[in-house]
């Protein structure tokens, strides 16, 4: 069995180092306060913007630090990554800066926008593996076959240090945070911060989070082990990390102070509320941050709170699909199916009724052929916009009340 790297001696001099390194490439990321969150949850609540970062995402730190560091040998031999996407354009980002030939294996499934990002970035693309696990034991065996230096998306000293940076930034912009939370993959990009939090501002607290079908660390820190798992199952492909690592796990194991999870419907309602409450795209591992914040209201109430929105590289492809996700959860879109008379007039009226008490129809099917419906009646399946879940019972009730039969579907 391989022995855990020692991530143990990572310093806040080695990230101070790092720091100095990366001003020569990377701006500070801005923290802003965000009123409306900050009046919700009686708080004060901060936005790390790492979406603000040239690839929008904190992945630049630790990947051009890196190579930053690698000898003139090393560079001409180039280097690979795995990644499914952030860490790839990292790498790509940092390697076309400093002239560096890079290769990175993606799995199949990484979104497409990232590739394609990734690519026009001037690296070379492989494609191998349904998963960041398989994409990273393809990127090891092509790094042994071909000589170039494999630069690991979290398991690296010099990454991890990189990542910290962030740390040093934050406590520059706010002094004294009470609560600093972050979303985990695998673990560097809440590691390095931590290190730097814990030396310069000891009473942070620390809440690490990840996707509820993706607690590989969370897991591993509550059985005091690593651990693999069967799979993952969450759309936020940042942090769809199968296997923990036993170095990540006793450094964060130190440092994170509290943990907590959310599933997916709550993670697209949180990418909703950053859209039209601040103003900025987040991908579903950015989002986590605000989707665990119900869960500490009541320890955070009065506290300065920083959200760490670590990237906004979000597929447009499935950002319809979430944000339909997100009303949904937010109650403001539900899906009813309603049984009324096939006469004609009969949907206009159904319509006209739902139109004067402020609902606006997304979708409308009418079916007749449904084959638990009388000769006739016909039954619609609509979905419906409303201003929230007070608004849906308030036209759901007026339904009920003018003889509809409506079933509320989940």
């Amino acid at each position: 069995m391989k022995r855990p790297i020692d991530l143990s001696k990572i310093t806040l001099e080695d990230i101070q180092t790092a720091r100095r390194e990366l001003r020569k490439y990377l701006t500070p990321t801005p923290l802003l306060l965000n009123p409306w969150l900050s009046e919700t949850y009686k708080c004060q609540v901060y936005l790390k913007l790492e979406n603000m970062s040239p690839i929008g995402s904190f992945k630049i730190r630790g990947a051009t630090y890196k190579i930053s560091k690698l000898t003139a040998q090393e560079r001409r031999r180039g280097v690979i990554a795995a990644s499914a996407g952030n860490h790839a354009q990292g790498v790509a980002w940092g390697s076309k800066r400093l002239g560096v030939d890079a290769l990175i294996v993606m799995p199949t499934s990484a979104p497409l926008m990232k590739i394609q990002n990734t690519r026009a970035l001037g690296a070379k693309i492989h494609l191998e593996g349904d998963s960041f696990d398989g994409a990273f034991a393809a990127a090891q065996k092509m790094a042994r076959k071909t000589g170039r230096v494999f630069i690991h998306a979290f398991e690296d000293a010099d990454v991890i240090a990189g990542q910290g940076t962030a740390g040093l930034e934050i406590l520059e912009q706010l002094p004294d945070p009470d609560f600093v939370i972050g979303s985990i993959g695998g673990g560097g990009w809440l590691g390095g911060i931590a290190i730097a939090l814990r030396a310069l501002s000891p009473r942070t607290k620390i809440v690490g989070c990840q996707a509820a079908g993706a607690l590989s660390m969370i897991s591993s820190l509550k059985k005091g082990r690593a651990i693999q798992l069967d799979r993952v199952e969450t759309f936020a492909d940042g942090i769809a990390v199968k296997s923990a690592r036993e170095s990540m796990r006793r450094l964060l194991q130190e440092r994170v102070d509290i943990l907590r999870s959310a599933d997916d419907e709550a993670i697209a309602a949180a990418i909703l509320t950053l859209m039209e409450k601040a103003k900025i795209v987040t991908e579903g591992a950015g989002a986590v941050p605000l989707a665990v914040l119900d869960s500490l209201k009541t320890r955070i109430k009065g506290k300065k709170v920083v959200l760490l929105i670590g990237g906004g590289n979000i597929d447009v492809n499935v950002l319809g699909r979430i944000i339909d996700r997100g009303l949904i959860r937010a109650g403001r879109r539900i899906r009813v199916n309603i049984l009324i008379s096939d006469r004609p007039g009969s949907l206009a009226r159904l319509t006209d009724l739902i139109a004067t008490n402020g609902a606006n129809v997304i979708q409308a099917i009418h079916d007749r052929s449904e084959p638990s419906t009388m000769i006739d009646q016909t039954d619609v399946a609509l979905t419906l916009e409303t201003r929230g879940p007070d608004h849906t019972r308030a036209v759901l009730s007026v339904l009920e009340k003018n003889a509809y039969r409506v079933e509320l579907v989940h």
